[in-house]
């Protein structure tokens, strides 16, 4: 899996691998299964911290389909549109940072006469 801007900025630990996952899938909500499958984070790992990120409100319960609970980032947490806003500003400064030449010199032949 290719490492995030968000990932490489604040490392590579489950809890942020997770919540990059649901930033960069916030129209849609997912079980713990497919969030641990898709965040590369085992099952177990999840279970430490999940209830954690939904006591401070930056994941919130959708629905429920069969028995399986479905989970989403919380847009209206604060602390998750600060995320998203640093996620947004290091794409732009990732973007800017790629070398662009101030001054194409281009050789062009001389023509003969």
């Amino acid at each position: 899996m290719q490492k995030s801007l968000f990932v490489e900025t604040f490392g590579d630990y489950p809890i942020i691998r997770v919540i990059d996952f649901l930033i960069e899938n916030e129209i849609f909500d997912y079980s713990k299964k497919d969030i641990a499958r898709h965040s590369e984070v085992s099952w177990n790992t999840l279970e430490k911290f999940f209830s954690q990120l939904i006591k401070k409100g930056l994941v919130i319960k959708i629905r429920k389909v069969g028995k399986s609970q479905m989970y989403k980032i919380n847009l209206e947490n604060p602390i998750v549109r600060k995320i998203m806003e640093i996620d947004a500003k290091l794409m732009v400064e990732s973007v800017k940072a790629v070398e662009t030449p101030s001054e194409v010199k281009l050789k062009i032949p001389a023509r003969h006469r």
